[in-house]
């Protein structure tokens, strides 16, 4: 009976759809019997919730593996972003070393805080991370100015990029000791001095070092690295012969250009043969009847040398007093020299060339080197080479064309003299045909041309001195507590004032494809006077200067979407620009900049105004300085709308310049009948 019914329970209707009925059967033999013969259904779901209850304490289970690894995970990010500090507190003093040494247009005290690495990312302006450490400092062009604290780097030593081109920093070079890492070293355009450390040679890892464009003197030390493949420490005040290692000997000319006493290849100025020292007489005994003196007439000797030293020194002393007493009594005739010693080391600062070229004047050869200034208007030449280069001067800034100094005429004259550089393969009849049509383009918002220079070494461009500073330190500078805020009427005024100087470019230069070409806000001089604020565009058209593409990257035009895409670049490029400058005077943001934590649109200021105002956030993009302002917010919002027309990805979308000044026209003429 028992077997029977056990192939009963085996041979069950159910034991042919569920696998699991004959282990069952066979574990617990004709235990359940009864379920098997007459309750076959119960018995299977005996079975199914049997294995449920396993399977969800198995979910269970791994749910609380889970949480657990969850939470551990979370627990360690939290100590690591909480310790990172702790970790190495030195790369962040380091950093907090710079931030509170030097001044920028980047707000570097709200942006720098917290720890400067988390994991491969930084949130800091300008740092960038791996593995905890910072492996990048890349400050161009942040108008970083102050004395760069010489040894601030020692402690960030997996650094990999130093980059602070473009800016104006001045004392000596930054030591970089023990920098094993580190690969390039960008300090060109600035205004360091002193001379290049010989520790450079030693950076094992080195590719790139760029120092042109400083004030640095001394000898070039003998760099070896074979690593190293770009190389320049052109238009400084260096000197000696250039070390022949194999490493320097295959850099070009242009790596070394333009240092007052330079010499040795690769330019074409042999370095003076030194005569060789005399030897020393070898010692001889007294040639025969000559009598050797006595000790008596030996010790006679030496007392009568420790009277005349006595003598002298007391002699000394008397003339040291009666100096200080001179200068005491004629204090005028001192300042008078410490002048010209000052008026001597401006014109040292306007270019060790001038000084050169000055010494150089008299002879034939030099004077034919020299040439002439050309002036826009050859009727009223006020001035010669001569007395410009004789001129006491200072730097205003530098670019990435040049160097732009203020230069005090002997006469009283003063103007404002851009030394350009990138131009060295420029034909001089090139040059001087495209700065007279420059300097025949005249109009009450560019700043007038009013002479310039060519010889193959230097390129000159004499402007009018516009000295109230320029837009954008108008915008940016000086931001908190006692700034004056600029108001939206200035605003509009100065938007219209560069609208007007464009559109003008555009008309008169015609053949130019990008008339202006470098039009951002360090390109718009202000002047003010008792009616306000007035506009004017400087360093306009120099792109028919630079054939090259390469060079042209130094321009504005080097944002726009053509000129990244490789296109043909139109006036529209111009356009473009105009747009940035409009978003920059409405947001008070620097274009470039990283803006509201949305890193995604940090490449353009137009992209962070887009995504804003698609989010219906209008109001949100408008600087705090005209928030309050509500009567101007519908001009506001018009002209912010005709800046990203400007600045369309397609160049053939964007408004002409003379379309754009009639529409600012017109909502200034709205405000005006609202008013």
């Amino acid at each position: 009976m028992t077997k029977l019914t056990c192939d009963l329970c085996v041979n069950h209707p159910f034991s042919k759809v569920v696998p699991c009925w004959q282990s069952l059967v066979d574990e617990f033999p004709c235990k359940s019997l009864y379920l098997c013969r007459y309750v076959g259904l119960p018995c299977l779901f005996e079975l199914v919730g049997s294995y449920l209850s396993t399977i969800m304490n198995l979910v269970f289970n791994i749910s609380f593996c889970y949480v657990v690894l969850l939470l551990l995970f979370v627990s360690v990010k939290v100590v690591l972003c909480s310790e990172i500090e702790e970790f190495y507190p030195e790369e962040r003093d380091a950093l907090m070393l710079i931030r509170d040494s030097l001044n920028s247009s980047v707000n570097l005290h709200g942006n720098w805080t917290g720890p400067p690495c988390i994991d491969n990312q930084s949130k800091w302006f300008g740092i960038i991370c791996s593995n905890w450490h910072v492996v990048q400092i890349v400050l161009e062009g942040v108008n970083l100015s102050g004395y760069l604290p010489p040894t601030f780097l020692q402690n960030i030593t997996f650094l990999s990029q130093l980059d602070f081109r473009n800016n104006a920093l001045f004392g000596p070079l930054p030591s970089l000791k023990n920098m094993v890492f580190l690969e390039q070293v960008l300090l060109s355009f600035n205004h360091f001095s002193g001379s290049i450390p010989v520790e450079y040679v030693e950076l094992s890892s080195l590719q790139v070092l760029e120092l042109q464009e400083n004030y640095l003197d001394g000898q070039i030390p003998p760099f070896d690295q074979p690593s190293l493949t770009s190389f320049n420490v052109s238009l400084n005040h260096l000197s000696g012969p250039i070390p022949e290692t194999s490493v320097l000997q295959r850099f070009p000319e242009s790596s070394f250009d333009n240092n007052s006493d330079l010499c040795g290849r690769p330019l074409n100025k042999l370095c003076p043969v030194e005569p060789p020292a005399p030897s020393p007489a070898p010692f001889s005994s007294p040639p025969p009847g000559v009598v050797p003196p006595s000790p008596a007439e030996e010790k006679n000797k030496k007392r009568l040398k420790v009277w005349i030293i006595a003598l002298i020194g007391a002699g000394s002393a008397l003339f040291l007093v009666a100096l200080i007493i001179i200068a005491f009594l004629f204090p005028k005739r001192r300042a008078s020299r410490n002048e010209a010693r000052t008026n001597d080391s401006a014109r040292y600062v306007f270019g060790a060339w001038a000084k050169k070229m000055v010494s150089n004047a008299g002879t034939s050869e030099g004077s034919e080197r020299l040439g002439q200034l050309e002036f826009s208007n050859k009727k009223v030449p006020v001035f010669d080479l001569d007395d410009l280069l004789r001129a006491s001067a200072e730097v205003l800034g530098r670019g990435n064309l040049g160097i732009t100094y203020k230069a005090t005429l002997e006469a009283g004259n003063v103007v404002a003299v851009k030394r350009l550089s990138h131009m060295n393969e420029l034909s001089k009849k090139e040059f001087l045909q495209q700065m007279q049509v420059l300097g025949q383009t005249k109009h009450e918002n560019l700043v007038e041309i009013i002479s310039f220079y060519y010889s193959e070494e230097q390129k000159l461009v004499i402007y009018e001195l516009i000295s109230d500073g320029t837009l954008f330190e108008l915008l940016h500078e000086g931001r908190g507590i006692g700034r004056i805020p600029l108001d939206w009427t200035t605003r509009l005024a100065i938007i219209k004032d560069i609208a007007k100087g464009l559109a003008f470019l555009h008309h008169s230069l015609p053949s130019h494809k990008v008339p202006h070409a470098n039009l951002k806000s360090t390109n718009v001089l202000i002047h003010q006077d008792s009616k306000g604020y007035h506009s004017k565009l400087t360093n306009y058209g120099f792109l028919a200067l630079l054939p090259a593409r390469k060079n042209a990257e130094k321009l504005a035009i080097r944002r726009s979407t053509e000129f990244v895409k490789g296109k043909k670049l139109t006036h529209k490029a111009d356009v473009y620009c105009f747009g940035i400058i409009m978003l920059e005077i409405i947001t008070g943001k620097i274009p470039g900049q990283i803006i509201g934590g949305i890193e995604d649109t940090a490449n353009d200021l137009s992209d962070w105004v887009r995504t804003v105002v698609n989010n219906d956030w209008s109001t949100d993009i408008l600087d705090l300085e005209i928030l309050a302002e509500r009567e101007g917010h519908d001009a506001m919002l018009k002209l912010t709308e005709l800046a990203l027309e400007c600045t369309d990805m397609t160049p053939e979308k964007r408004p002409k310049m003379s379309v754009v000044l009639m529409r600012i026209e017109e909502i200034e003429q709205m405000r005006k009948d609202n008013d």
